[in-house]
């Protein structure tokens, strides 16, 4: 784990330089991101991971972008913190940005409203006009496999697979219709709190079909857990709200799904524990099988 003292004096100096002086340091995550409560409302995001696939602050600018616009239209989201301008923020060498805090509550989120509180979302960002990248975690993914392959990360059959369903799904998802998404909509970003069930951490928003985002909230109830009652709620509960899904669309976003985040398992997770180091290889037998 990266020395976490410099991340955290760019989250503080650059809080104090915009007048808001913190009063706590609170580690709520430690990961390639850090995420810090520095006030009783404060929290700040910086990306620790200077060495990885993305470097600079557009990625954040996108976020940032999208996240003003859903809260705007009161969408079911965390917003930026209202003290500070919206950046991103880059301090140390260290990009950053900065949320209001929200109070967690220790409640499963209803699936009903799962599938509801993404249809909202989703409607609320069709009139989005910034710009943002055609199916970018998928040809991000497919431009990641280099960087395995030279770190050796994965043996060449493991690429191989990898490369031949992003490349074949990312041709599927060509055809369907494109709207600003999530992009990473998988339920570790949505948080059951005291005012309601918000969607988080909209840093891979990208134009795709709608059934990217299904794919990847349903992925695990779905295939890893077969919980199709959870899974079958969220998409009767989508469709309830308004929204409309594609079961071609959806059929390749799973798979698309899987081999994106089997393609993100080394560099989201270098040291794994036995458990996700099970369910990378259940990603990749499901995939190797589907083909």
């Amino acid at each position: 784990m990266p020395d976490i003292q410099l991340p955290i004096l760019a989250a503080t100096e650059t809080a104090i330089a915009h007048g808001v002086t913190p009063d706590r340091c609170d580690i709520l995550q430690n990961g390639s991101t850090l995420v810090l409560r520095l006030t009783e409302t404060l929290v700040a995001r910086v990306v620790q991971d200077l060495d990885g696939p993305r470097q600079g602050t557009a990625w954040f600018e996108r976020e940032n972008a999208v996240a003003q616009h859903l809260a705007l239209h009161r969408a079911p989201v965390i917003p930026l913190h209202p003290d500070l301008p919206p950046g991103p923020h880059e301090h140390l060498g260290y990009p950053l940005n900065f949320w209001q805090y929200v109070t967690a509550i220790d409640a499963e989120a209803d699936p009903a409203l799962i599938g509801s509180t993404l249809y909202q979302c989703h409607d609320i960002l069709k009139p989005f006009t910034g710009q943002l990248p055609e199916l970018a975690i998928l040809t991000e993914s497919i431009d990641l496999l280099e960087t395995l392959k030279q770190r050796s990360l994965f043996p060449p059959a493991t690429l191989d697979l990898l490369r031949d369903r992003l490349v074949s799904s990312l041709k599927a998802l060509r055809k369907f219709p494109y709207q600003p998404l999530h992009g990473d909509a998988h339920p570790g970003n949505l948080i059951n709190t005291t005012v309601g069930l918000l969607w988080t951490d909209w840093e891979d928003t990208f134009l795709g079909p709608v059934e990217w985002d299904l794919a990847s909230i349903i992925w695990n109830a779905r295939i890893l857990d077969e919980d199709h009652e959870t899974a079958d709620v969220i998409l009767d509960s989508y469709r309830h709200a308004g929204g409309v899904i594609d079961s071609t669309a959806l059929h390749h976003s799973l798979i698309a799904r899987a081999a994106v985040m089997s393609s993100w398992y080394p560099i989201l997770y270098p040291d794994p524990s036995p458990e996700r180091r099970s369910k990378l290889q259940f990603r990749l037998d499901w995939l190797d099988k589907d083909r």
